[in-house]
C-alpha cells in the first residue's frame, strides 16, 4: 500500500511536470498577457455608463442615513432563483467602480456563462472586476482561463488552493493530492460573495450553476441568499481582500496548465464574444427583468427591510493552518455562541444533518435544561439529496438526534408542493405535485415511472455541490455513485441547499455554513447575522414552510407494537449505532412519517402522533437500487469519515 501511495504521488508529479513554475516561466506568461490583453473600453463617462438601479439607490440611501453609533442597512431575502440571478445582473450593470466575486463553484452552463459575460461587460466599461473561485470545482478548462486572462485589462481571476498548481485536477492528481497533502487539499474556500462598489453585497448558498437558479431541467436546489446594502458592505469587501491577498489565491499565469496555454499562443488575438446559450429565450427574459424597475420593485424592493444591526462574518483564509486560532473560525464561533444562548427556539435549515462534536455538546446541554428550547431542523431526505454518503451519516444517528438533542426533523420531499414555479416552466415532463395525504408508501405523488424513464433519469448528472470528496468524481465523468438516488415518480427534483438559522425569533443567519464538521473545521465559511425580529420572523416563516406536510416527511420513532421484541431491537440498534464500524443492524429506531387525511400537523413527541401519522418507510420515494446498498454500506463503515464528507 505504501508503494502504491508513493507511486501515485510520483506519477502525478511527473505527469504534471512538477508542482510549481519558475519565475522566468511566469514572467513569460505575464508578458504574453500584457501584449495580447483586450484593452477596449466601451464607456468614457465618469459613472462608467452604469445603469440605474433601485438596489444601489437603496444602499446609497442607507449609507447616507448611517452614523458611527447607529448604522442603517437594507436587507432582502433572495428565496427564488430568478430573483437571485436578476439581482446579480442588475447590480453588475449598475456598478461604477468595483465588483468582487467569490465562489466555490463556477460552471460553464447558462447561468455561469451569463454572469461571466456580464462581468466582462462591466470590466470593459472600466469597472475593476476581481473573481476568486475555489479551484477544485470552478472553470477547470485551462484554455478558457487563458482566454479570460486576456478578456479585459480591468478584470483579474485567481483560483484558491489549486492542486499541484493547476487549474484542472485529473483523477490521478486528485488521488495524489489526498495522499501527499491531505490537510491542505481537504480545506476548501466555501465562501460565496458578490460585492459591488462597497455599497451592497450578496452572500448565501448559491454558486454559479443552473441548478442554483432553478434553470436545471432535472434537479434544482431550494436555496437562499441575502442581499444587504449599507456599511456592512465595506466589511464584505475587506473580507474579500483578505482572501484575494492570501498566498493560496493564485493568479492564472502561475498555474501550470494555464501558463502552458498562454506561452503556446503568444500571438493569440481572439476576443471574448457573447456566449451561446442552451436556452437563449430564458436568458433574454431574465436580463429584461433585471432592467425592469417595476419587476425589481415587485420582486425585490418591496420585500426589503430597513434595519440597524447587521454583521458579516467570515472564517479566515487558510483556516486549517491555525485551527485553534479563534479569529480563524469567526463565523463558526459566533454561530455556536448564538445557539448556546438559545432560550425558547432554534430553527435550523441545513442540507446535511451531521453534527460536529461542539454542536453535539451544545444541543445536548440545551436539551438537559429544565425548560429546553424547541429545536426544529429542516434538511434533506435521501430522495432529495445529491450527497447520499452524508445522508447515511445522518440516518445512522437519527435516534441520538431525536432523544439526546430533542430535534424535530423534517426531511424534504423531492417534489415539494411549494416548489418554485419558475423552475418548471418549459419542462416537457412537468412536476407531478404530490398531495398532502397520499397512500402509504408512495412518498411523493405523481405517476410511476416506466423502466425506460427511470434509466434516463439515472443517466443524468447529479448536482454539483456536496460537502466533500465523494462528490468530486462526478466532475470528471458520470458515475452512479455520485448521482441522486433514482425515484419512483417523474418531474423536476428539488434538493435543499439553503443554510440558515433563527434563534429565539431575534437572531438570524444566512450564509454558507452547513452546520457540519467540514464547515466547522475545514472549509472557510461566511454569512450575515441580522439582529432584527422582523427579519428573523420572515426567515423563520420561510424555513417552517419547508417543513409543512406537503413539502417534508417527519422523522419519528417507530411505534413499539411488540413489547419484548421492540425493546430487544432498540437495544441492539443502540449498540450497533455506537460502533465506529460494522453498523449492520437494519432495523433503525426512527423512520419517516406522513400526515393522515383529516389530521393537523403535530410534533413527534405529541401523544397522538401515531394516530395522525403513518409510516412511509426509511427511504420514501426512492426506487430500490444499488444506491440503497451504497447507503447501507456507508452507514456501516463511514462513521469515521464525517470530516471529509
Amino acid at each position: 500500500m505504501r508503494r502504491l501511495l508513493v507511486f501515485l504521488v510520483l506519477a502525478a508529479s511527473l505527469a504534471s511536470g512538477g508542482c510549481s513554475l519558475s519565475t522566468a516561466r511566469i514572467q513569460k506568461a505575464d508578458a504574453v498577457v500584457a501584449l495580447t490583453i483586450d484593452r477596449q473600453e466601451t464607456c468614457a463617462q465618469p459613472d462608467r455608463c452604469a445603469l440605474p438601479s433601485p438596489l444601489i439607490d437603496a444602499a446609497r440611501e442607507a449609507n447616507g442615513a448611517s452614523t458611527p453609533d447607529k448604522p442603517v442597512h437594507i436587507a432582502t431575502l433572495l428565496e427564488d432563483g430568478e430573483s437571485a440571478l436578476a439581482a446579480r445582473v442588475n447590480l453588475i450593470r449598475a456598478a461604477q467602480h468595483t465588483i468582487d466575486v467569490q465562489t466555490y463553484i463556477w460552471e460553464q452552463d447558462d447561468a455561469g456563462k451569463l454572469v461571466l459575460d456580464e462581468l466582462i461587460g462591466a470590466a470593459r466599461r472600466g469597472v475593476r472586476v476581481r473573481i476568486l473561485a475555489d479551484q477544485l470545482f470552478s472553470f477547470r478548462d485551462p484554455g478558457l482561463l487563458a482566454g479570460l486572462a486576456r478578456a479585459s485589462d480591468h478584470m483579474e481571476i485567481r483560483l484558491y488552493n489549486p492542486t499541484f498548481s493547476s487549474a484542472r485536477t485529473p483523477p490521478l492528481e486528485f488521488a495524489a493530492g489526498i495522499v501527499c497533502c491531505f490537510f491542505r487539499f481537504n480545506q476548501r474556500m466555501h465562501n460565496k460573495l458578490l460585492v459591488v462598489d462597497d455599497l451592497v453585497g450578496i452572500t448565501g448558498g448559491r454558486n454559479y450553476e443552473d441548478r442554483y437558479f432553478d434553470w436545471d431541467p432535472v434537479f434544482d436546489y431550494v436555496d437562499r441568499d441575502v442581499m444587504v446594502g449599507g456599511p456592512v458592505a465595506r466589511t464584505m469587501g475587506a473580507s474579500f481582500d483578505q482572501f484575494w491577498d492570501h498566498k493560496r489565491a493564485v493568479p492564472l499565469t502561475h498555474l501550470r496548465d494555464v501558463n502552458r496555454e498562454l506561452v503556446a499562443d503568444t500571438d493569440d488575438q481572439k476576443k471574448w464574444r457573447p456566449p451561446t446559450y442552451d436556452n437563449p429565450d430564458r436568458v433574454a427574459e431574465l436580463v429584461t427583468h433585471a432592467e425592469d424597475p417595476e419587476w425589481l420593485d415587485e420582486r425585490l424592493v418591496r420585500g426589503s427591510l430597513r434595519l440597524n444591526r447587521v454583521e458579516y462574518l467570515s472564517d479566515l483564509p487558510g483556516k486549517t493552518d491555525e485551527p485553534k486560532r479563534r479569529e480563524a473560525r469567526a463565523l463558526t464561533r459566533n454561530i455556536m455562541g448564538l445557539v448556546r444562548n438559545a432560550k425558547s427556539e432554534v430553527v435550523l435549515q441545513t442540507p446535511y444533518l451531521v453534527m460536529s462534536r461542539p454542536a453535539k455538546k451544545i444541543f445536548s446541554t440545551l436539551h438537559k435544561q429544565p425548560d429546553p428550547p424547541r429545536v426544529v431542523v429542516s434538511t434533506n431526505s435521501l430522495a432529495s439529496t445529491d450527497a447520499f454518503a452524508v445522508y447515511a451519516m445522518s440516518y445512522k444517528h437519527r435516534k441520538r438526534y431525536l432523544t439526546d438533542y430533542g430535534f424535530e426533523i423534517y426531511e424534504m420531499k423531492p417534489h415539494p408542493t411549494n416548489a418554485d414555479r419558475d423552475a418548471l416552466e418549459g419542462q416537457s415532463n412537468a412536476i407531478a405535485v404530490p398531495p398532502v395525504n397520499r397512500p402509504v408508501g408512495s412518498g411523493g405523488g405523481g405517476r410511476r415511472l416506466t423502466r425506460a424513464e427511470r434509466q434516463q433519469l439515472a443517466a443524468a448528472n447529479g448536482p454539483s455541490e456536496s460537502t466533500g470528496f465523494l462528490s468530486a468524481g462526478r466532475r470528471y465523468g458520470p458515475s452512479a455513485r455520485h448521482r441522486p438516488a433514482p425515484l419512483l415518480t417523474a418531474g423536476v427534483r428539488f434538493g435543499l441547499h439553503a443554510k440558515s438559522i433563527v434563534v429565539d425569533d431575534t437572531f438570524a443567519m444566512v450564509g454558507t455554513h452547513n452546520f457540519d464538521p467540514r464547515s466547522d473545521h475545514y472549509n472557510t465559511e461566511a454569512g450575515v447575522i441580522i439582529y432584527d425580529k422582523r427579519f428573523a420572523d420572515r426567515l423563520r416563516g420561510s424555513i417552517m414552510q419547508d417543513t409543512e406536510p406537503g413539502n417534508a416527511w417527519v422523522i419519528g420513532p417507530r411505534q413499539k407494537k411488540i413489547p419484548v421484541l421492540s425493546e430487544v431491537n432498540e437495544f441492539i440498534g443502540d449498540v450497533s449505532e455506537r460502533l465506529p464500524f460494522f453498523d449492520l443492524w437494519p432495523f433503525r429506531y426512527a423512520t419517516s412519517y406522513d400526515l393522515k387525511p383529516g389530521c393537523i400537523p403535530m410534533r413527534w413527541t405529541d401523544p397522538k402522533f401515531f394516530e395522525c401519522y403513518e409510516p412511509v418507510g426509511d427511504f420514501p420515494e426512492v426506487d430500490v437500487s444499488l444506491k440503497m446498498i451504497y447507503t447501507r454500506m456507508i452507514t456501516a463503515f463511514g462513521s469515521a469519515s464525517s470530516g471529509i464528507l
